[in-house]
């Protein structure tokens, strides 16, 4: 990517950076108000529930305590308290007085916690009842659960003692906690009151009530239901009615305790989160319009700035690039005085002393690589020239000195002279060799069966009972695209690490063949535990004609070098003294190399 393109990309990434940040801002504070304005309704909701339960109750008490006040109770509470009167009598008193005062529940009971008349079920006079307080009533209204022929309902019920004489009469009054007390409850635009009676265990949506009726999806609410079953304290939760996060609705959960802190209820308190979604969706899409207006000013006003500055930046690219490809004399015209300026006649005087320099640099590495090349070669001949000396000096002296002696000595020398000239050949061969190394002839490979090749090669040497055991391991990962490569100089390549590695374990050990593919490259990996090397021997292994053998010519690893360089690929090398070796070819996919199919 050029300088101009990267300069116009930093100039839309601000912008686009700063619009995202600005509307991240706006959003969070948003939705942070909006959670204010919800927590603030939801607490005026719930206040205001409980003062209109708390009127409620004022109200079942005061209808509650006239029925305790009225003639007809007293007179049922004076033939309780004599004892020998007919109670049937008094079986139908409850639900007229239940009708007078507007109440949902009424029930008389005597001192025994019998029941002498029933407003809602009639037929439980006689009955037993012991789930009130009937001892210490309490004075205030309290939620209770009323038995009916057809279930149980939730009641908001009040107790008043009646004595006359020494047996007491309790009246016990009450109104449904229903859809008409949500109904009475009086809502902001957006939020709606629900109420769960906790008349069973779990959840049960059928027990679940709004004042428009039934609620839709009513499983929706069991999480947070069953929370408040469970944790007996207030809870908030998040509903999502559907996938339009418009219909979200933000829920508090209130528990309801009766007398014996009994759950017997559940409040759910909804306010809807339609406002802040619309709102938040306005304010992305202003944001995304002004971040496209403000990204196409800013690629304009980039692209101009931008070739303002990076002209002479690119013509400074443009005299490296002829300077790289052997345009010595190239020359960057000075426009400015500034920064640039002075970059380009810097540029202009390098280029100048990299003439001067050229021819002495030219030299100077003919004459290394001259002397290199002789002080190698003499090195490799010397040794074999040695024994050629002396033993034509063992010729010439046993001419002299015993005649008779000549031709035994002449043929053990000649077998020498001949051994040594067949190493001489093989040196000269190989360094031949090296000099001549053929250009891959690439096509589509798969590593992975070169190595299972090579691998199988070896497999005789490993198992000769002449060498110490070996056991060779094959970690090869699963084929994936081939690469173009040449199998040949691959597979030498392979074969020359693994011998190498053969000969590191006089004492046996194991070989590990591995690959490992990355993207559109292969990685193979050719280890041993044998004796390893030093940190200094690992820097001069891939030089040529160095050796750490006794008897090699230091080529064997530079060959492996020059195939892998080649192939555009790199090798290193990772070893410890006495903890192995581990050798790492990676090389390219290449594909775009190979001849097209014609």
């Amino acid at each position: 990517m050029s300088y101009r393109r990267k300069l116009s990309l930093v100039f839309a990434l601000t912008v686009f950076l700063c619009m995202g940040a600005v509307t991240w801002i706006v959003s969070t504070v948003t939705r942070r108000a909006f959670e204010r304005a919800n927590e603030d309704q939801t607490t005026a909701l719930v206040a205001q529930f409980g003062r209109e339960f708390e009127r409620r109750g004022d109200e079942v008490a005061h209808r509650v305590e006239t029925i305790a006040g009225s003639e007809g109770v007293t007179r049922i509470a004076l033939a309780v308290s004599r004892g020998s009167a007919d109670y049937s009598a008094y079986v139908n008193e409850a639900k007229v007085l239940a009708d007078n005062q507007q109440l949902d529940f009424l029930e008389f009971i005597d001192n025994r916690g019998t029941i002498l008349s029933s407003a809602q079920w009639p037929a439980k006079f006689g009955y037993k009842e012991d789930s009130l307080p009937l001892g210490s009533p309490p004075k205030i209204a309290f939620l209770r659960q009323e038995e009916l022929p057809d279930g149980v309902a939730l009641s908001l019920s009040a107790i008043r003692r009646v004595e006359v004489g020494d047996k007491p009469l309790f009246v016990i009054g009450g109104r449904r906690l229903d859809r008409d007390f949500l109904g009475s409850l009086e809502l902001p635009a957006g939020m709606r009151a629900m109420l769960y009676r906790n008349l069973a265990k779990g959840f049960s949506p059928e027990l679940l009530i709004a004042p428009s009726g039934s609620v839709p999806h009513p499983n929706l609410l069991a999480p947070l239901i069953e929370q408040i079953q469970r944790q007996r304290q207030e809870a908030t939760a998040l509903v999502h009615w559907s996938d339009d996060a418009a219909d979200d609705e933000s829920f508090h959960a209130i528990p309801l305790f009766g007398q014996d802190k009994q759950l017997l209820g559940i409040l759910l308190v909804g306010n809807t989160r339609r406002p802040y979604v619309e709102l938040r969706n306005r304010i992305r899409s202003a944001a995304l319009l002004a971040g496209s207006v403000g990204i196409v000013l800013a690629i304009l006003f980039s692209g101009w700035a931008s070739s303002r500055v990076t002209r002479p930046v690119e013509r400074l690219a443009e005299a490296a690039q002829e300077v790289a490809a052997g345009n010595w004399n190239t020359r960057v015209p000075v426009d400015s005085s500034d920064e640039l300026g002075a970059l380009a006649e810097s540029f202009n005087r390098m280029t100048g002393e990299l003439l001067k320099q050229r021819e002495h640099l030219l030299q100077a590495e003919r004459v290394a690589a001259w002397r290199e090349l002789a002080r190698r070669l003499a090195h490799e001949l010397k040794n074999p020239l040695f024994p050629l000396q002396l033993t034509v000096e063992n010729l010439v002296r046993a001419r002299q000195q015993s005649p008779e002696q000549f031709d035994e000595v002449f043929r053990e020398s000649s077998s020498t002279l001949l051994a040594e000239i067949a190493n001489l050949k093989t040196i000269i061969s190989r360094f031949s060799e090296f000099s001549r190394m053929p250009q891959p002839q690439l096509q589509r490979v798969q590593v992975n069966e070169i190595v299972q090749n090579v691998a199988r090669l070896l497999q005789a040497q490993l198992q000769s009972p002449e060498h110490p055991p070996i056991e060779c391991r094959l970690e090869l990962a699963e084929a994936r695209q081939p690469i173009a490569a040449d199998p040949e100089l691959l597979h030498r390549a392979f074969s020359n690490l693994a011998l190498n590695a053969i000969d590191a374990m006089p004492n046996g050990g194991t070989l590990t063949l591995r690959t490992r593919y990355g993207g559109d490259r292969v990685v193979v990996e050719i280890a041993d535990t044998g004796t390893g090397l030093s940190a200094e021997e690992c820097e001069r292994l891939f030089t040529p004609y160095y050796t750490s053998k006794a008897h090699g010519t230091g080529l064997g690893l530079a060959i492996v070098q020059s195939i892998v360089s080649d192939h555009g690929g790199r090798i290193t090398v990772h070893s410890e003294p006495g903890r192995g070796t581990t050798f790492m070819i990676e090389l390219p996919g290449n594909l775009n190399q190979l001849p097209a199919a014609g």
